[in-house]
């Protein structure tokens, strides 16, 4: 990796050469990949780099800095109640800034979602979720429901519960298959066809089944593939019938990167439980959240200690990440989030359109603040993602696609940049 760092032209602070031997990072063979870019700051929709140079963010730090970096209410926020309470347990012991989060993201969803548990990543929520399902079951003196439906194209986190839900195919899981608890995975019911081959192994399996799991609209890390929302229309009706609980996976798609606040209120469909994270902070600090209907709840309020759900995450409820959390819902609620959305939805369905005609390009798709290029493949992944850090943006392309997911604040000359680097990088090759 030294002899790569000589060829870029330029010496990295001290910090980095010190660190890099020591820390371990995600989604790398550390042997081979190219060596990370060393950041000193972030601005807006920029990440500005040690050396100077400052980059054009495509995918807003996996997806989570909606309203841009470093945004003034968000860290006014975080300061003012880190000066106060940084942290208290929630084990016993409550405070203002989880309670009014817990109060006000349960009024914006959809019909009887009203409990909140906390926690500090999208993963965990998925687990926290597929705990409730199972011991929303055991409660109720049936022990033999301890498997879920999930799809194909389906991920859901990187634990070992969340995997075990996550289509085992799409690259990031496979060679734990066989080690995880195994469950069903279907087709999305997108026709009569695959509706009827789920519906029949919902009848061969619905006595050891807890619940259906789902990406509601756009899977994401498993292939950014989109989907109607007749789909989960199709799965409330058959989770109804069977009587399983139905949990969204809201953690890519909620807060509005689909279009909607949340992409069970565009599709018209409540959950049981929905999972929410990634943008829930605005970006700025880890912050997850497992919320359920009241009916679910009901089964765990009892006399009975051992009903109650056992389950708490050191950090979970964290103060400052609950007042960046309740800054960020602020800015929802006065700033034109959606209308921004929208915008983007339609700039980037024009200007990627001339990217259709190029060699290799099998699909171009749009939804809400999500915009894909499908490509037949990849040959290089860690050569492409360096041909657009040379055309001045930040974009990572994995498995077959080049993705945008950018900022809602971006500007449309900066959303302009970021679909041109795609389209002049791959009109030379992939």
């Amino acid at each position: 990796m030294n002899d790569k760092l000589k060829e870029s032209g330029s010496a990295p602070p001290a910090w980095y050469h010190s660190g890099l031997a020591h820390v371990w990072l995600p989604y790398a063979q550390m042997k081979t990949m190219r060596p990370p870019l060393a950041v000193a700051r972030t601005e807006g929709c920029r990440i500005v780099l040690a050396d100077g140079r400052a980059l054009i963010d495509g995918i807003a730090s996996w997806w989570t800095a909606c309203h841009g970096y470093n945004h003034q209410h968000i860290r006014a926020a975080v300061e003012r109640q880190l000066a106060t309470m940084p942290h208290v347990m929630f084990g016993g012991l409550v405070h203002e800034q989880a309670l009014t989060l817990a109060r006000r993201l349960t009024a914006l969803l959809p019909e009887d979602l009203d409990r909140v548990f906390f926690c500090e990543s999208g993963s965990v929520a998925v687990e926290i979720a597929l705990k409730m399902a199972v011991q929303y079951w055991r409660n109720r003196g049936v022990r033999n429901r301890n498997k879920f439906v999930a799809f194909r194209g389906g991920y859901h986190g990187d634990t070992a519960a969340a995997m075990a839900v996550s289509d085992p195919d799409i690259g990031l899981h496979d060679m734990f298959r066989g080690h995880l608890l195994e469950h069903f995975i279907f087709d999305l019911p997108r026709d009569d066809e695959s509706a009827a081959r789920l519906q029949a192994g919902l009848e061969r399996h619905a006595e050891q089944l807890a619940a259906i799991i789902v990406e509601p609209l756009a899977q994401g890390a498993g292939g950014m593939r989109f989907h109607a929302a007749d789909a989960l229309r199709r799965l409330r009706a058959l989770a109804d019938r069977y009587e399983l609980l139905l949990i969204f996976d809201e953690i890519f798609t909620g807060f509005g990167r689909t279009g909607a606040m949340f992409a069970c209120e565009a599709a018209g469909v409540a959950p049981d439980i929905i999972t929410l994270s990634k943008a829930l902070t605005g970006g700025t600090l880890p912050l997850a959240a497992a919320v359920a209907r009241r009916k679910v709840f009901e089964v765990f309020w009892s006399d009975d200690p051992k009903k109650a759900l056992m389950h708490g995450p050191t950090y979970m409820g964290n103060a400052l990440a609950c007042a960046a959390a309740n800054a960020s819902l602020d800015l929802f609620a006065r700033e034109p989030r959606l209308q921004q959305v929208q915008t983007i939805s339609e700039q980037m369905a024009r200007e990627l359109a001339a990217a259709r005609g190029l060699p290799g390009v099998r699909d171009i798709r749009v939804r809400g603040a999500i915009g894909v290029v499908e490509l037949e493949r990849i040959e290089d992944l860690d050569s492409l993602r360096a041909r657009f850090i040379a055309e001045g943006v930040f974009i990572r392309p994995f498995g077959n696609v080049v993705y945008l997911t950018p900022s809602f604040t971006i500007s449309a000359e900066e959303l302009t940049a970021l679909t041109g680097a795609i389209r002049r990088v791959l009109a030379s090759g992939t």
